[in-house]
């Protein structure tokens, strides 16, 4: 049953994230292997070939030997359906076939069919009302290329959220309720009087970026600074229909949809202090934007892009590296919907060359979003080949995972 429960969200959830071209969809505003095992950290912490997904100025962590990282790619999914709505959704479409199919060729022969089809939709419109599910959904490739002069990486990640929720009319169901206690007498045509209704909203963020980053000396002490300049494409849908016409394959229909091209930046900065501890600071968008979706049966939103500050500290030896990541601005997303701020906490024990083990956790300090247990595993012979699983579970039914394959020659 749970795997069967999965397999509808993705059905309902990835087709709106993923139906766009890759740069299309990603903790902060990626999903990364590595990181999202350790808790969502990596401000701090990153690998150099992965820095300009998280902080770009770590980029500067390649040795001598390093000369290109290739992720290809990084892919992730994160999902919460604390009263399982979107099996309860696809419940309704098949009721709502049913009632529609009585009503439609009805005959006084088919009374207690009608009944009891009226009595079922009631009831499935009892058990969405006010339930919700939402979801992240991510992507990204990089090419990081150190060199003695600038380090630089070319980079395409995408980032998705995708909320649904239902409007149910209390007058829709003691309607349907009517008909199957033989109170109300239903005529063809009257189904159009019901006014319950689906709605989804769903952002897709599509960054194209080239990362530089460059080491200097200031008063003796070695700092990094990295900084992306990238081309940002965002896409929204504003999904808003009957209950009785809901298709979630329309999620992503061009009627429901709007989108914006602008330019945006990210900005980074770390230093070392002594041989085990890496400071590092993050700034992902830093030009704001505010992009309106289309209007929909009378509702319309706004989604909001904000910069995103995190702050991270790491402490590493040749075993083990351990770090801490805290958002210093909040997680912006649309208007109708509450802020998350987060604070992660994970490590990594590389149990032998070619092996690694992750494990921490990540918190929302604003209690709008899922709290997460996270666990992963590298793979990495003769370090050239990367393979990094990632596997998360937390509260309100909230799970995800993530995949990555890496190159470091």
């Amino acid at each position: 049953m749970v795997i069967k429960q999965k397999q509808k969200i993705c059905a309902w959830l990835v087709p709106a994230l993923m139906g766009l071209p890759l740069g299309a969809q990603a903790a902060g505003n990626y999903f990364e292997a590595r990181n999202d095992a350790m808790g969502g950290t990596g401000v701090a912490s990153s690998a150099w070939s992965a820095a300009a997904l998280a902080n770009p100025a770590l980029m500067t962590k390649a040795t001598a030997d390093d000369n290109v990282g290739v992720i290809f790619p990084a892919a992730g999914v994160q999902l919460t359906d604390k009263n399982k709505l979107v099996d309860k959704v696809d419940d309704i479409t098949d009721t709502v076939d049913r009632y529609r199919g009585v009503i439609d060729d009805f005959s006084f022969a088919d009374y207690p069919e009608l009944q009891a089809a009226a009595g079922d939709l009631a009831q499935k419109l009892r058990d969405v009302k006010g339930n919700k599910a939402h979801g992240k959904a991510g992507a990204a490739i990089a090419v990081t290329v150190p060199t003695e002069a600038l380090t630089f990486a070319f980079v395409s990640k995408a980032y998705g959220t995708a909320n649904l929720s239902t409007n149910i009319s209390q007058g829709d169901i003691d309607y349907l309720q009517g008909i199957a206690d033989g109170t109300v007498f239903p005529l063809p045509g009257d189904e159009d009087r019901l006014t319950s209704e689906g709605m989804a909203r769903a952002a897709l963020v599509t960054d194209y970026g080239v990362a530089m980053a460059k080491e200097v000396n200031i008063g003796g002490h070695p700092v990094s600074f990295g900084v992306t300049p990238k081309l940002q494409k965002t896409y929204l849908y504003n999904y808003n229909v009957s209950v009785y016409n809901y298709n979630k394959s329309d999620v992503t229909d061009k009627r429901y949809r709007t989108d914006d091209t602008g330019f945006n930046l990210d900005a980074g900065v770390a230093t070392d202090i002594g041989d085990n501890w890496t400071l590092g600071l993050s700034a992902q968008n830093l030009i704001s934007r505010d992009i309106d979706t289309k209007e929909v049966g009378g509702i319309k939103d706004s989604y909001q892009i904000r910069p995103l500050v995190t702050g991270g500290v790491a402490w590493h030896n040749e075993r083990f590296t351990t770090a801490l990541d805290v958002d210093m601005t909040p997680t912006k997303g649309f208007t109708s919907q509450k802020d998350s701020q987060y604070a992660g906490v994970g490590g990594e024990y590389r149990a032998f060359e070619w092996l690694q083990l992750r494990a921490g956790y990540r918190a929302d300090m604003k209690s709008n979003d899922a709290d997460m247990f996270t666990a992963g595993v590298g793979i990495s012979p003769y370090n050239r080949v990367h393979l990094d699983l990632t596997g998360m579970a937390g509260n309100d039914k909230s799970w995800g995972a993530v995949a990555q394959l890496a190159f470091t020659f």
